[in-house]
């Protein structure tokens, strides 16, 4: 990621940094969604699967991973 020329630090995107996490190698983490409630209609692969993290990818990962400072 290159540096810009700023008088200013970058902020963390607090609302973000809530809900991704970085691993050690990098990688952008999050949660699938859907999984929050009204479970009982949906079938227990499908949770199963719901409750699984999931890595970002491509420009996604690289704004987010800008937006929490990495």
């Amino acid at each position: 990621m290159p540096k810009t020329k700023s008088k200013h630090k970058t902020k963390t995107h607090k609302g973000l940094r809530k809900r991704v996490k970085i691993t050690a190698r990098g990688k952008a983490m999050r949660k699938k969604s859907f999984g929050g409630h009204l479970m009982s209609g949906k079938s227990g692969k499908r949770c199963r699967r719901l409750r699984r993290t999931v890595a970002l990818v491509g420009k996604v990962a690289e704004n987010v991973k800008r937006a929490l400072g990495e």
